[in-house]
């Protein structure tokens, strides 16, 4: 069975949306930086299960704030990836206001929370955040690397059919 679902990425400005989006979609990655100005729209077929899932990818630009983008940005959304960067505390200060205004206008859509840039932490790092944030993310990734990317997206689609 062919289905279509909208996903929206949500989060600050360079914590790697774009990358991230660009790994899934033709597995590159560039470490020129592109600001996202509006909405940038890709799109990718991927077979979970008996489905074929176009997953219709709105990369959204970033700000401190979500809270102010048009409702059409986010209108129809069936799944939310936010994302942070594990660099920038600053990224993830927000993380619990954010999701609580796009819940409110899309209480049915299904969340994932990502730290990005992985590659970019050395192992104490990464236990600190763990220990400290426990619970509170879905995944940790590297657009660079590729790690978690596609499990990542794969776990979004697979709520999105149930």
């Amino acid at each position: 069975m062919k289905i279509s679902k909208k996903v929206i990425l949500l989060g600050h400005f360079g914590v790697g949306k774009t990358s991230l989006v660009k790994r899934f979609v033709v597995q590159k990655f560039s470490e020129e930086y592109h600001t996202t100005i509006g909405v940038k729209v890709d799109k990718k077929e991927v077979v979970i299960g008996e489905h074929l899932l176009t997953m219709i990818l709105w990369d959204i630009e970033g700000g401190k704030s979500q809270q102010h983008l048009p409702p059409s940005y986010f209108a129809g959304a069936h799944g939310i990836i936010y994302v942070f960067d594990l660099t920038r505390p600053a990224t993830w200060e927000t993380i619990e206001e954010e999701l609580t205004y796009f819940t409110e206008r899309l209480p049915k859509a299904y969340k994932r929370i990502i730290g990005n840039k992985r590659d970019l932490i050395d192992e104490v790092q990464l236990r600190e955040f763990q220990e400290r944030f426990k619970g509170s993310y879905d995944f940790l990734s590297s657009a660079k690397t590729g790690e978690n990317v596609e499990e990542l997206f794969l776990a979004l689609g697979l709520d999105m059919l149930s």
